[in-house]
């Protein structure tokens, strides 16, 4: 009897042992590279707003602005391979949130805060997908299938399903299943639109009205894509593809975390397409990459005219490193929170941080219509 009690009482304890191990084995998931949390110190800053009408952007505004429409590009939506991500963020600023006049961080992001819910690193807006010429009007952000995709603001449904990009029905379209949302508020009385593609099922119906956090369908594989994301634009004024600017100076950074802001130009003032720069935490030694935009005809901020954004960056000082001609260029830069910090780099004359007048943006907005280009 006291053998036939070992050789169960030993039995169930390898059973147990394995089921032990068993528990304790990871689950699969795409390698990420901690970032140790940086916390920020801060008194979070009132929300401003502009004194000249119709710039708003105190919360609870709403503007009327008028729409226009034009044709659109032909443009890809790929997925890259897994990138480093950090497992720590602090929770988005409200929304609308600005620090300046020429501000707009009006939108919340398009997935949940318990997901992964900030842009693929290397494709980003105004990247171009290699060997080809179709440019990246959005910004991409990795999500695992069948995720709750919401809205970024309130508004009305304008369109959802198939064709958006075709204006058909037609289940080829690289949108795949898409919303359109017409939103309730605008900018510098101008209307705005948000689009959130590749879905696997859509949740709302045209004509709906909703808010931010309304569910409108789920992360999917349609149209033109390699692994599930939500590819999510920004449009302003007109609902195509001429009309989009960088979501990534429009999301609502999480709270203590600033944006980097940069137009790089060679010496003799030509955009510099392409260029990779270098951003390093002094304080951390953590390492962001990112590429000016890749064609001198993809649409910036009318006021900062960039053609490079590097957004969620924690609070802190920075080193910037571009390879200029063979050179090595360093600057440094502080990150500041819920802010923009803003850098030109001029070529062999390195670089200089003087924002941008709103004089001198007017006289380029006025330049760029004068040559027939969007400003």
């Amino acid at each position: 009897m006291k053998i036939r009690l070992f050789l169960v009482w030993s039995i169930t304890i390898a059973v147990l042992f394995l089921i032990g191990i068993s528990s304790c084995q990871p689950r699969k998931k795409k390698p990420v590279q901690v970032e140790t949390p940086q916390k920020v110190s801060t008194t979070q800053p009132a929300v401003a707003g502009s004194t000249e009408q119709p710039i708003e952007v105190t919360p609870g505004t709403v503007l009327t602005p008028r729409a226009t429409d034009s044709q659109p590009l032909r443009f890809t939506f790929p997925t890259p391979g897994p990138v480093p991500v950090s497992l720590w963020r602090p929770p988005l600023y409200d929304v609308p949130w600005a620090l300046s006049p020429f501000d707009h961080f009006f939108f919340k992001r398009p997935i949940a805060a318990n997901e992964v819910n900030w842009p693929l690193a290397d494709y980003r807006y105004g990247a171009i997908l290699p060997k080809s010429i179709f440019i990246h009007t959005g910004v991409d952000i990795d999500a695992p299938l069948h995720t709750p995709i919401i809205a970024a603001g309130s508004g009305t449904v304008l369109s959802a399903g198939w064709g958006l990009y075709s204006g058909t029905s037609e289940e080829n379209d690289p949108y795949g299943l898409a919303v359109t949302i017409r939103h309730d508020f605008g900018y510098q009385g101008r209307q705005l639109f948000t689009i959130y593609a590749h879905m696997d099922r859509i949740d709302v119906h045209i004509g709906q009205r909703v808010v931010a956090g309304t569910q409108l369908g789920i992360v999917g594989l349609t149209g033109n894509t390699t692994g599930p994301h939500v590819h999510f634009e920004v449009r302003i004024e007109g609902n195509s593809f001429f009309s989009t600017r960088n979501p990534e100076l429009w999301l609502a950074p999480p709270q203590g975390w600033g944006v980097l802001v940069g137009r790089l130009y060679n010496t003799n003032r030509s955009l510099l397409t392409g260029q990779e720069v270098q951003v390093t935490s002094i304080s951390s030694g953590h390492k962001w990459t990112v590429v000016s935009y890749e064609n001198t005809t993809i649409n910036s901020d009318e006021y900062y005219h960039e053609n490079l954004v590097l957004s969620d960056l924690p609070a802190g000082d920075y080193e910037i490193k571009i390879n200029y001609l063979d050179h090595i260029y360093l600057a440094e830069i502080t990150i500041h929170p819920g802010a923009v910090s803003y850098f030109n780099f001029h070529g062999k004359y390195g670089y200089d941080f003087n924002l941008p007048s709103a004089a001198s943006s007017e006289e380029w907005n006025k330049f760029l219509t004068s040559v027939g280009e969007n400003p």
